[in-house]
């Protein structure tokens, strides 16, 4: 599973040893960081049991390791507008 932003992943153990204590992640981008085979730099914000960020960090996790706990919402399809007419403009007298 390749990471995109706005995921929220289950940090633990398994997709590196220094996550003895699992972590709640939402990833902001996966940065384009030469790594070994398998293994990602991922940037993100951690996050508390409320879900609201408290700490912003740069992690290197095994790609494997990585559960989903809450996929990124799907981008809206663009919308087109119809053009906006311009304003009507008349003379107007002063004075």
């Amino acid at each position: 599973m390749l990471p995109r932003s706005g995921d929220v992943l289950h940090v633990t153990r398994a997709a590196s040893v220094q996550f003895l204590r699992p972590i709640l992640f939402r990833v902001i981008r996966v940065l384009d960081r030469p790594t070994y085979d398998g293994w990602l730099w991922l940037e993100g914000y951690e996050l508390n049991a409320a879900g609201d960020a408290v700490n912003r960090r740069s992690i290197f996790v095994q790609r494997e390791g990585l559960r989903q706990a809450q996929a990124a919402p799907q981008p809206r399809p663009h919308t087109v507008r119809p053009a906006r007419r311009p304003n009507a403009r008349t003379p107007v007298r002063v004075g």
